[in-house]
């Protein structure tokens, strides 16, 4: 009866001496963190991808992704960098949108590119600036900031800009730069 006892305390402590150890180590857990720190979704290598009518029209990749859930700012920040594809709906790069900051606003559906911003397009032609806006709804990009526009055989620059986020218009608010004299010629007709 005293050897079968013994094995009856043995089970129970052995049963139990987990439950005693883990609750500690919980306890310690817990108290690590605080509501603020549950506030913001961290990601790493993050690939974001909008689509319409079930065909993808925007990639999003990045290094790394801080999504704030706050009420008052929700917010995706990009703190390291952001490059945007618009893709056509055969999947082909129409125009690439990079900078080294980027912060997308939920609520307004806007996103800030800062930090030596470029956008590519198909086109050859290339803007470079220190900040853009690409407003998601209404599919266009604009700045207030000074903006160089190279196409082939021609830089114009200036300042503030409004495009389609296709590329497929755009205009410099304050231009200056060459011009060739054959699109003289041509937008004069």
């Amino acid at each position: 009866m005293i050897k079968y006892f013994g094995l009856r305390l043995a089970t129970i402590y052995l049963t139990l001496l987990p439950l005693i150890a883990c609750e500690n180590k919980l306890a310690r857990v817990e108290t690590n963190y605080t509501t603020d720190d549950t506030l913001v979704e961290v990601g790493e290598q993050v690939e974001i991808l909008y689509s319409d009518s079930a065909v993808v029209r925007i990639r999003i990749t990045a290094p790394t992704l801080r999504n704030y859930t706050e009420r008052t700012d929700p917010r995706q920040e990009f703190p390291k960098g952001i490059k945007v594809e618009f893709l056509n709906p055969t999947q082909q790069v129409v125009n690439t949108l990079t900078s080294k900051f980027a912060v997308r606003q939920q609520e307004k559906s806007i996103v800030i590119a800062r930090d030596s911003v470029v956008m590519n397009s198909a086109k050859q032609e290339r803007i470079e600036t220190e900040e853009l806006t690409w407003d998601e709804r209404s599919s266009k990009i604009r700045t207030d900031k000074f903006v160089k526009v190279s196409r082939p055989g021609e830089v114009i620059y200036g300042f503030g800009l409004e495009a389609n986020q296709d590329f497929s218009y755009w205009k410099i608010m304050v231009p200056k730069g060459k011009i060739k004299a054959d699109q003289l010629k041509e937008a004069a007709e």
